[in-house]
């Protein structure tokens, strides 16, 4: 079985390689689907996996360009040892924010084999967290030092935008930096 996955995301990528010769670029619209959620294309777009249900009841997966930028990258296919690291599944549907939610998946993305090498995916969930009013380095600092209180905030964030405050400070859309600057 991981002998077949393994193969398969190695056609899927040597199919990427192919399609950038073509196209000269990576274009989400282009990707197969097995290799969507998590890249960026060339533009700087980052591509979305998106599941719909057909007539007939099928499901069928197509890779989207989502309106979301991702910052100083482009042209990126995310790698195995990334998407490992962080917790995240190659079939990823959308882009949200209910999985920070999860203690087991916000360790993973906290833990600094993920924090610490996989820009792409910290850049995705650190905005991602901003939208809802998160400052991602808090909530990982959180995780590591065993703070119950900003945890159990940051899991009610999933069933409504919140503000997090921590002491003297308050983390809100507005207020939370671009990952450039942190």
């Amino acid at each position: 079985m991981a002998v077949a996955r393994i193969l398969f995301t190695i056609s899927a990528l040597i199919s990427v390689i192919s399609l950038q010769d073509v196209y000269g670029g990576i274009v989400c619209e282009k990707l197969p689907v097995e290799v969507c959620a998590f890249s960026v294309s060339s533009s700087g777009a980052r591509c979305v996996l998106e599941k719909s249900i057909l007539s007939n009841g099928n499901v069928q997966y197509e890779c989207q360009s989502s309106e979301v930028i991702a910052e100083n990258m482009n042209e990126l296919i995310e790698t195995d040892e990334c998407m490992n690291a962080c917790g995240v599944e190659r079939m990823t549907v959308g882009m949200s924010t209910d999985s920070l939610a999860e203690h087991g998946f916000t360790n993973k993305l906290c833990c600094p084999r993920c924090y610490n090498s996989c820009p792409n995916i910290i850049d995705l969930y650190f905005n991602l967290a901003a939208g809802e009013g998160v400052y991602l380095p808090r909530l990982c600092e959180s995780h590591r030092s065993g703070q119950r209180r900003m945890i159990s905030e940051v899991a009610s964030f999933a069933v409504a935008p919140a503000t997090i405050s921590s002491g003297d400070t308050t983390i809100s859309p507005t207020s939370a930096p671009s990952p450039a600057s942190s």
